[in-house]
């Protein structure tokens, strides 16, 4: 054999046992030093993340496929990195607190083919994200996210309730309540929506995302029975039809084999994952709302977040009225009237008060004088709220909201839009945007959860996503309420506000619950409703119940209407995911602290340290000693807090509590 080919053989074989691309490692710190990020780049891109000495994540792929052949983040070469330390305070208006610290390390890998990644560590996460600067568009056919995690470990997950193959499961309503299994045992014909979380190293790693816009949301998948999650991403929506409950729903019929096109120049949604030693971090955790991009609202003076009487939830229920309640201006009237004397900011039209099957918002039913209703609102400090189906609101969105904008509506409640591919993300940015110019709030319900839009358009104050109090009326089989109760705010509300829409006065035991469509009922106790208004994040706060069974239950009532909707400081206090969950959170110089348990009675010492020196009393709702049977069950007393800030309070089998701390 002739040398010059016998060397060229060598080279090849050593080819074939070496990377193609030299590896390289690059290590980022928490700013504490205890959480840190190792990237590696050469034919693959990965990061690995450990807490200490613990490893979280194993070496997990991160991509880019683009329909052009291109695959980012596979054999790329890097050109330099970048470095730098940041020490921000984002102001939050419509928020859990005043003000949010940003601060973190940045490490930014820049490649030759014209793209970057962004790693930011926090003390309490690892974040990253794409960034292009293309000169020309171009169209993201997939996208690797892989979380490694190297042993089967428990996990936290909510699957999509949509019956059938993968490309059914895209379409749902993003509501279901919690599997606890563990890796290898999550169901591979499943798709998942975030977030998860996962037990490893005696941490709880949560999943999330944020900023996502212009681009589909992420659910995770476990197709092999690994010890991984994947990320995977609806396709582009092709041809879609009006269709639904009453036309008011965009059915897909197919998609592209693509899930995104792109502008050249642009950022890409952040992966989160963040690591908290105990669970109740969780529930007091900011990085999504850190993440999203700032506000585009300059003038924000005239959004005001509060609370909501609404009557879907109790069908229009009143008693001791001389009309028949419905859908007509006696019945709004009447809940204009409850709303003034308890100080509530407004109250929702909800589904009925448009023509149905016409998705025409510009159609009110002739027993509705919208008019008329707002300007009894008007001089009763009382704003209106309307709901809206997604397809009739975005048919003419413009013209609807100038038109009920000048008419003195207030905002919008937007429902059926049951997707987060990119059709349906971009219809939220524009929604927010379209209601901010015409200064109209927005709940955004039926939908997927918060990924950061309540920053980049304060306008935008409640989130669904959540199998909210609701399904106690429509949809309630075997799932425990209760239980999820004290798993969402350690899973879905890491993501942000939740349209949880609690406040039942008629209130049941395990044993005596049932699903009453006219007259529905909670499960747990009275003081679990009460305690929701103060666990549960909700800076537009339904209250669900009729204006009759309040005024019967006057002093539950005074109660919820004083809580406030957002807050200058919170502090988690105690919670295991499934067990229970116990907050506090501070508006001006009060406290508000609430707990809930699940199925087990137990005694909670509530650790309130974070009130400082001074001497203080609170007003505190408790379970009666009967709760356990006659859910309904409650005892209202005024307590001194303890010199040593440890106040015991019991909780019968799903109840809760309430407290309202005030300096003496």
């Amino acid at each position: 054999m002739p040398r010059t080919r016998s060397i060229l053989l060598t080279l090849l074989l050593l080819c074939g046992a070496l990377p193609l691309f030299a590896q390289k490692s690059y290590t980022l710190k928490s700013p504490d030093g205890q959480l840190s990020v190792t990237v590696r780049t050469g034919d693959r891109l990965t990061y690995t993340v450990t807490r200490n000495d613990s490893t979280i994540l194993e070496p997990s792929q991160i991509a880019l496929e683009l329909l052009d052949g291109r695959t980012l983040g596979v054999a790329s070469r890097l050109r330099d990195t970048r470095s730098r330390s940041v020490d921000e305070t984002i102001d939050a208006p419509f928020y859990k607190r005043a003000q949010v610290e940003d601060r973190y390390n940045l490490l930014t890998l820049r490649f030759r083919d014209r793209f970057s990644v962004e790693f930011r560590a926090y003390d309490e996460a690892v974040a990253y994200r794409f960034v292009t600067d293309f000169d020309e568009p171009y169209v993201v056919k997939n996208e690797i996210a892989r979380f490694e995690f190297g042993a089967d470990c428990p996990i936290h997950i909510p699957y999509a309730r949509t019956r059938g193959p993968i490309t059914r499961q895209y379409n749902c309503t993003f509501e279901n309540v919690y599997t606890t299994t563990t890796l290898r045992e999550t169901n591979p014909e499943k798709l998942a929506f975030l977030p998860v979380v996962v037990e490893k190293g005696g941490c709880q790693v949560c999943i999330a995302e944020a900023d996502v816009e212009h681009y589909p949301g992420m659910f995770v998948w476990n197709p092999q029975h690994e010890t991984a999650l994947t990320g995977h991403f609806a396709p582009l929506p092709d041809k879609v039809e009006q269709g639904g409950y009453n036309f008011l729903q965009g059915v897909v019929l197919s998609r592209h084999p693509y899930i995104a096109p792109c502008d050249g120049a642009r950022t890409l949604p952040w992966r989160i994952v963040i690591v908290a030693a105990e669970a109740r971090q969780l529930a007091d955790n900011d990085m999504v709302y850190r993440l999203a991009s700032p506000s585009r609202v300059e003038d924000i003076s005239w959004i005001r977040p509060g609370k909501v009487a609404w009557e879907w939830w109790n069908a229009c229920g009143l008693k001791g009225v001389d009309f028949e309640a419905g859908i007509n201006n006696a019945t709004y009237k009447a809940y204009i009237d409850f709303a003034a004397k308890y100080g509530i900011e407004y109250i929702l039209l909800d589904d009925g008060w448009s023509e149905r099957g016409k998705a025409d918002l510009m159609l009110v039913v002739p027993q509705i004088d919208l008019r008329e209703l707002v300007a009894y609102g008007r001089e009763r400090g009382v704003g209106i709220l309307l709901w809206a189906g997604y397809k009739a609101f975005d048919r003419d969105m413009e013209r609807v909201c100038a038109h009920y904008a000048a008419m003195g509506i207030k905002g919008f409640k937007i429902d059926y839009m049951d997707h987060d591919d990119q059709t349906i993300v971009d219809f939220h940015y524009r929604a927010a945007a379209t209601a901010a110019r015409h200064h109209l709030v927005l709940d955004f319900h039926g939908t997927y959860k918060p990924t950061g839009l309540n920053r980049t358009y304060p306008n935008v104050l409640n989130f669904e996503g959540v199998y909210g109090l609701e399904q106690c009326k429509i949809n309630m089989g075997d799932e425990d309420q209760v239980t999820y109760d004290v798993m969402i705010p350690f899973l879905r509300m890491v993501a942000g506000p939740a349209d949880y829409t609690p406040g039942a006065m008629r209130n049941a035991s395990k044993e005596n619950f049932r699903q009453v469509h006219s007259e529905p009922m909670s499960q747990g106790t009275r003081c679990r409703q009460l305690a929701a208004y103060i666990l549960f994040e909700a800076p537009l706060a339904m209250l669900c119940d009729s204006p009759w069974a309040y005024e019967r239950e006057a002093e539950c009532t005074r109660f919820i209407a004083g809580v406030p909707t957002t807050w200058d400081e919170t502090v988690a206090l105690d919670g295991r995911i499934g067990d229970y969950a116990a907050l506090a959170r501070r508006k001006g110089d009060v406290w508000y602290v609430a707990a809930m348990t699940d199925w087990d009675a137990r005694e909670l010492e509530l650790d309130l340290s974070m009130l400082g020196e001074g001497d203080f009393e609170a007003e505190l709702f408790r379970d009666g000693r009967n709760a356990r049977r006659f859910a309904s069950d409650y005892v209202r007393e005024q307590v001194a807090i303890p010199a040593d800030r440890r106040l015991r309070v019991p909780l019968a089998p799903g109840g809760g509590c309430a407290l309202r701390i005030v300096r003496k």
